[in-house]
């Protein structure tokens, strides 16, 4: 019985934290059946990782819920005319079977998923769910793509590469860390942005430059400009390599624009930053995977503001990737 649990990587469309509609009202199919999809919409709804305010497990929900467009909706982009969900085929295959309470199957079961959605030429893009999913996400992308063979960019107020988190091995301050002692992503092959407050402390500091990762503070952002910080990032992240995984942890916005998060930390970026940079990237680069983490539903407020940023998130990268598709160029006519 318990190597059948082992292999159970479902998913599920009204699963325990499930939304029972879809992404932007994406058709729905099959984890093993994708053949002719090429972006795979799947939620994480897991939170057992978290050390401070929980409920990232309704993120997946809430996220699913953060628009107004329905199944017959307009989704054409204003600045550049495109509506990526006619320009590729974009599914939502439902939510990962993960179990509550079991962080180790749990993660076992997303990165068999990942691994899955990313051998039939699909690009997931994770709902979280708290950010001890990328390790998985990232990891599952890598075990098809090659170790070492992707950049991950990671936006973060946290740099999420503690060694252990409350003695344990996985959490949502240790996936960065285990993605590079694995070789699933090398740390000169990883760039953060956004970074600032009070942790991490100087000893795991010394060791994310000993690994040659690059980091970028919000203190240097704000001196030099996002635009110049991120063009020096992606160039290092991208020397020897061709593809890239997008990580972004919704606390990288200051709290005032996105409040529902589980660690919330003030003095972050503007929500239109994110959503520009994050659609830049797409649009440049060759993006393999992505995931948007830590909404955390129960402190969004009624407004939900932060689940409605998540939502736009995945549009924006969804939006760049169509425009990588027909050439930077899009159907605008304004």
């Amino acid at each position: 019985m318990y190597a059948a649990l082992m292999t159970d990587v479902r998913t599920s469309h009204d699963g325990d934290f499930a939304n029972r509609t879809t992404f932007a009202g994406a058709p729905t199919a099959a984890l093993d059946d994708l053949d002719d999809i090429d972006v795979a919409i799947v939620g994480a709804p897991f939170d057992w990782g978290t050390t401070n305010r929980p409920g990232a497990r309704f993120g997946p929900a809430a996220i699913r819920s953060g628009d107004y467009f329905g199944a017959h909706g307009s989704r054409t982009h204003l600045p550049t005319g495109i509506d990526p969900f006619a320009e590729m085929r974009v599914a939502d295959i439902g939510d990962f079977n993960v179990v509550p309470g079991y962080v180790e199957e749990s993660v076992t079961r997303i990165r068999a998923g990942i691994r899955q959605i990313a051998e039939q030429d699909t690009v997931p893009i994770v709902l979280g769910g708290d950010h001890t999913i990328t390790f998985p996400d990232a990891g599952g992308v890598a075990d098809v793509h090659g170790h070492g063979e992707i950049a991950l960019i990671h936006f973060d107020a946290h740099a999420d590469t503690g060694d252990t988190q409350n003695g344990q091995l996985l959490g949502h301050a240790t996936p960065m860390r285990r993605l590079i002692e694995e070789g699933s992503v090398p740390g000169h092959r990883f760039v953060q942005i956004g970074l600032r407050g009070y942790w991490p402390p100087p000893d795991i500091v010394a060791w994310m430059r000993e690994q040659n990762m690059r980091s970028y503070l919000m203190n240097e952002i704000v001196d030099r400009g996002l635009r110049a910080v991120v063009d020096e990032a992606v160039a290092y992240a991208l020397e020897g390599a061709t593809k890239a995984f997008i990580s972004v942890d919704v606390d990288v916005v200051d709290p005032g624009m996105a409040p529902g998060t589980g660690t919330p930390e003030p003095g972050g970026l503007t929500s239109r930053e994110l959503l520009d940079t994050v659609r830049r990237l797409a649009r440049d680069l060759e993006v393999v995977g992505a995931d948007i983490v830590e909404v955390s539903p129960p402190y969004d407020g009624p407004g939900q503001i932060t689940a409605s940023l998540a939502n736009r998130v995945v549009l924006e990268i969804l939006n760049g990737m169509a425009e990588r598709k027909l050439g930077h160029s899009g159907r605008a006519t304004h």
